[in-house]
């Protein structure tokens, strides 16, 4: 069984590969940089922004401290990541990708279910 995806706080119709790009982009065209979606299987997809880099996260369950997407080499530290309480976050850049390949990442999760093959991740678990 391939699991579908939802985003938390929208509709609970699962978002495809194809539409999930338009909806996170929508969200973020409203002001809203974090997004989380949830799996049939209960794994969870964090989308976090500030609308040049995201850091992309999987997590298994609730309590997981998951894996998270990276830019190794990047140089810098980015902020401007707001979370929906508000708070403002900033990551090193190499702890977060370009807003273009969080897109290709998450299409590719939301589709199959696992990261692209040449993507580059660390588990943090």
């Amino acid at each position: 069984m391939i699991e579908s995806w939802v985003i938390n706080d929208d509709s609970p119709v699962p978002v495809s590969s194809e539409v999930v790009l338009e909806a996170l982009r929508l969200r973020i065209d409203s002001g809203q940089f974090e997004t989380w979606l949830t799996s049939s299987s209960g794994r969870s997809l964090a989308f976090v922004t500030n609308t040049e880099r995201v850091m992309v996260m999987l997590l298994e369950e609730e309590s997981d401290p998951g894996e998270h997407a990276v830019d190794p080499g990047a140089q810098g530290v980015s902020d401007g990541f707001v979370l929906s309480d508000g708070q403002d976050d900033e990551y090193p850049d190499e702890d977060t990708v370009p807003i273009g390949e969080a897109f290709r990442l998450v299409r590719h999760i939301v589709g199959t279910g696992s990261w692209p093959t040449d993507a580059r991740w660390v588990v943090d678990r």
